[in-house]
């Protein structure tokens, strides 16, 4: 017999290890397009439906963003949180259907249809408008289609064949009809009065459709010489006007002064008097470069004679009424031979300027209302173009208006004022905010046009609350209380619209006081656009009084051809057959207007939710999800639409995004070329990277996106997916015999279990309130601390160790089953595509995942006593946990011990919670020994015990390194 060694018996093949086919490389850009596929051909929407239907009801309904373009990563970041808000209702075992639309009339189309004809020099007005508009529905159809597959790539789950679009026809007559009841209900008025228009693209503009940018602009003092006044000192002086906006001197009606200011005259070198504010006085002197001096030939000697003089000197502004000017321009008779008259505004400030303010009522709010009131009109002297007119005394035919050129100091009308002897100075040096299309990025003007307007403080008639008497017989006594006489009056648009605003719930709250003092303050509605792209204002104008057509029977043909042919319906050549034997088509003119396309979305409730198209459906909407400009654009237009019509907003509650910025917080921007493409990133990464990003994000503010924060993104989902890995691989075979009732658990088992249920109110808190980035973090922190790095590590001996049957063994994969079910169903909003393959791999004919609801979890009476003790005492072992590990690090570094293993510890005798063994310290600190000392701090030392050669744990029990523990021995005899 020889004396050399015996080998160690390798004991790895009576060790069992996990065993899956779930790749730890995810593959998803491979994958994803197939699960997708599969979900398409399962109809798994549909699915879906019939498995929550005759569920409690949740009602989103999405917002319609505009067919233009490829998706970008905006589009991903509010169509994954939109996705996430249904998928986690559904979850929850809701009916949430997602029926998604598009916004597909309009100015943006419409341009990119003339940019093709541009290109191909072919003029859009020789075009039949059926024609035209042909084309445009095909433009948008293109994008519509290219959208839709680019959001199915992206995972999101929704009734993709049966969408809504706004130029469907069945949109387009709903559309129709909700306009009709304004012009029914007597909401809707046709006059002329300044509105935002862009004199590129030829329209009225919606505060929605304007950004605002920083300009440098001409500013002009301009002297307007007083003819008449009841203050004789005033005739033949000058009345000095400021304006950033030279060419609206062409327009200008009068001279509007502040009631309460004080105004002074004072004198020029030449001999001019000049009527300007006392406190702008400084200011004016800086602009003309020279001073303003006292008219009076003696000079005061000291303070009481200045202020006696400054007294006597000055006018207050409501002396001011009566007084005239005339233009500068006045030579070339006609309009500009008129008087200018002073008109008292409150509006009229001496914050900057001069204190008194021309007034051309064709080109501002303030100027239309103060002259509309003193029976001055706009004289529609700027055409469409934004060039004067051509039969326009001065400057017609000339512009544009918008063209720095044209107002510069040597431009035009700067050097005609010159000419006359009015400009006392010109400078282009001025910077302010200035209104820009965002469309065509062009600056835009205020223009006086006919236009179709809803009034914001028109009182309802329709929606007044109870009448007195109803009130009277409420009251004890049948007696009204005079405090009760207010709530009998009708309410305006405007105090219906706020009283919702107070009502629904925002999320975040501060979306409240963005969207209601926008409300506040807005003008009447303008619904009218000048182009072709869009649903006609199906209204008959008496050619005489102006006057819109009123009639049910007109309405009901009108509205019925629209639902049959679409806006195709009504054209100048047809729109006569609505009229009837009852109107003669020479006195009723059919209006040749477009709406608004905000008017078209903020109706979308009614051809949505209220239609019956879609039976899951049903108006209000629980919620609206969009980014926060769309406090201005969809959101402010269905409340106002709906108010006007139902009296009540369509929703109630508003979620609302910011903006995503690039790495640096950098708005993206195409010349910047710091955008990023989520269709690139989904052939990089996959669809679920982008939308763990999405979610992982605070997305309540602006946030950013790059390539570094999605490799940190991407290291994230590994660790998830590493999760996922594990628990298929230990759950290998689990079957329901091995089950373990929660009471019969270990206190760990049952600690784990306990934490799960906490993890579960976190989340269906986090879901209810619409919290995802806390879903997310709270999913993520509890796979990778509570899990992987402590429940996993502590139980792999076990579970690669135990015997089968042993009931710590069981005890373990009973619980990893609960948590696979659990974690599952909690990433599968998330991660829709990994979760499938999860979910498939352990179940291959199991169906879809994305069927399943909220997780069962055992009941938390039988797994702690359930007060904050319990985890408190848990969490101080845990501490003392990090301490050991801590305190081993070194030995570890310095190759003394490979692992904690290899390790005796001591720890403080009173740090350790009450009620664990220093067998179950071992265990759970993964050590080969524990024992108590009375210092303040865990010391480490490599132990001096064997080591099992199969379960590598070193213990006293072992005789020799490579033999068997006590456990060991047992589970192989």
């Amino acid at each position: 017999m020889s004396d050399d060694p015996q080998p160690a018996r390798d004991y790895r093949d009576t060790v069992f290890l996990p065993k899956t086919d779930f790749p730890m490389k995810a593959g998803l850009p491979q994958k994803e397009p197939g699960i997708a596929a599969k979900w398409e051909a399962d109809k798994l929407y549909e699915q879906l439906r019939n498995a929550r239907r005759g569920r409690p009801s949740f009602i989103f309904h999405d917002g319609p963003p505009y067919a233009n373009g490829d998706m970008h990563v905006g589009h991903a970041l509010n169509h994954t949180i939109k996705d996430m808000v249904c998928r986690t209702q559904n979850l929850m075992g809701r009916n949430a259907p997602y029926v998604p639309g598009w916004d597909c009339h309009g100015l943006p189309i419409e341009w990119k249809v003339e940019e093709q004809y541009r290109k191909a020099k072919r003029d859009k007005d020789s075009v039949p408008l059926l024609e035209f508009r042909a084309e445009c529905r095909a433009y948008a159809q293109h994008w519509v289609d290219v959208q839709r597959a680019q959001l199915k790539r992206l995972g999101v789950m929704a009734d993709w064949d049966n969408p809504y679009l706004t130029m469907q026809p069945e949109s387009e007559a709903t559309i129709v009809e909700e306009l009709l009841k304004f012009a029914t209900s007597g909401q809707l008025y046709r006059g002329a009065k300044p509105v935002m228009w862009s004199p590129v693209e030829k329209t009225a503009l919606a505060e929605a459709e304007v950004e605002y940018e920083d300009v440098v602009s001409t500013q002009i003092d301009v002297a307007f010489e007083i003819t008449e006044s009841p203050i004789p000192e005033l005739v033949g002086a000058h009345a000095v006007i400021w304006t950033t906006t030279p060419w609206t001197i062409p327009v200008n009606q009068a001279i509007a002064y502040g009631p309460e200011e004080d105004y002074f005259l004072f004198g020029l070198l030449d001999g001019r008097k000049l009527l300007i504010a006392f406190d702008l006085k400084s200011e004016l002197e800086q602009r003309i470069g020279q001073s303003l001096h006292w008219l009076s030939a003696d000079e005061p000697e000291d303070l009481a004679a200045t202020v006696g003089k400054m007294v006597a000197a000055q006018i207050k502004g409501s002396r001011l009424a009566g007084t005239v000017a005339r233009h500068p321009m006045h030579h070339l008779g006609g309009f500009f031979a008129e008087p200018r008259p002073f008109l008292p505004g409150e509006f009229v400030t001496t914050d900057t300027g001069t204190g008194l303010v021309h007034m051309a009522p064709d080109h501002g709010e303030d100027d239309f209302e103060l002259c509309k009131a003193h029976g001055l009109n706009p004289k529609f002297a700027v055409e469409a173009d934004g060039k004067y007119r051509a039969d326009w005394a001065w400057l017609g035919g000339q512009g544009s208006v918008i063209n720095p050129k044209f107002n510069a100091p040597d431009g035009p009308i700067c050097s005609d004022l010159r000419e006359a002897g009015a400009l006392l100075a010109a400078s282009a040096d001025y910077r302010h905010s200035y209104p820009h299309s965002w469309r065509s990025k062009a600056k835009v003007i205020f223009r006086a046009t006919p236009q179709w307007f809803v009034p914001m403080d028109k009182v309802l008639t329709q929606f007044s609350p109870k009448t007195r008497e109803e009130k009277r017989w409420e009251n004890e006594g049948g007696a009204i209380d005079p405090v009760d006489e207010d709530l009998c009056a009708a309410p305006t648009l405007r105090e219906i619209a706020l009283a919702e605003i107070e009502r629904v719930k925002f999320i975040p709250e501060k979306g409240r006081n963005r969207i209601g003092s926008m409300v506040a303050g807005r003008p009447d509605w303008v619904l009218s656009r000048q182009r072709a792209w869009g649903v006609p204002i199906t209204l008959f104008i008496n050619r005489k009084t102006g006057e819109h057509l009123v009639d049910e029977a007109v309405n009901a043909r009108i509205v019925a051809a629209v639902r049959e042919q679409g806006i195709d319906a009504w054209t100048p050549d047809t729109a006569h057959r609505f009229l009837g034997e009852a109107y003669d088509p020479a006195e009723w003119e059919p209006a040749t207007d477009i709406l608004d396309v905000w008017f078209d979305s903020g109706t979308s409730h009614a051809y949505v939710l209220d239609s019956g198209r879609w039976p899951d459906l049903s108006w209000p909407a629980d919620i609206y999800v969009e980014g926060s400009d769309q406090h201005r654009g969809w959101f402010q237009s269905s409340l106002l639409e709906s108010c006007a019509t139902r009296g009540r907003a369509p929703y109630d509650a508003i979620l609302t995004h910011g903006f995503t910025m690039d790495a640096r917080g950098m708005k993206m921007s195409k010349s910047l070329g710091n955008t990023v493409d989520p269709n690139k990133v989904m052939e990089t990464y996959g669809a679920d990277i982008i939308r763990l990003w999405a979610l992982s994000v605070d997305f309540t503010e602006d946030h950013r996106i790059g390539d570094e924060i999605l490799k940190g993104v991407a290291d994230q989902y590994r660790k998830l997916r590493n999760t996922f890995r594990y628990l298929l691989g230990a759950l290998d075979g689990f079957d329901e015999g091995e089950r373990l009732a929660a009471a019969d658990m270990p206190e760990l088992e049952r600690y784990v279990l306990a934490l799960l249920g906490q993890v579960d109110s976190a989340l269906r808190q986090a879901a209810e309130t619409y919290d995802f980035n806390t879903y997310v973090r709270t999913l993520i922190d509890f796979c990778n601390e509570d899990l992987s790095a402590f429940y996993f590590d502590i139980r792999k001996d076990s579970l690669y160790c135990d015997a089968p049957g042993d009931p710590r063994r069981r005890a373990y994969r009973t619980v990893l089953d609960t948590l696979f079910h659990a974690l599952v169903r909690w990433a599968a909003p998330v991660l829709v595509f990994t979760s499938e393959e999860v979910w498939g791999t352990r179940y291959p004919g199991g169906g879809s995942v994305h069927l399943l609801e909220w997780p069962e979890l055992p009941g938390q009476d039988a797994l702690a006593p359930g007060d904050d003790g319990y985890f408190a005492r848990w969490q101080g072992l845990r501490n003392l946990r990090d301490q050991v590990n801590e305190a081993i690090e070194p030995l570890r570094r310095d190759k003394i011990v490979r692992s904690g293993l290899e390790a005796e510890v001591e720890v403080p005798a009173d740090a350790v919670p009450e009620g664990f063994t220093d067998d179950a310290l071992a265990e759970l600190f993964i050590t080969a020994s524990v024992h108590r000392g009375q210092g303040d701090r865990v010391i480490a030392a490599r132990t001096s015990d064997a080591k099992c050669g199969r379960c590598w744990r070193l213990l006293p029990e072992v005789p020799e390194d490579g033999a068997l523990c006590t456990r060991c021995h047992t589970v192989l005899s």
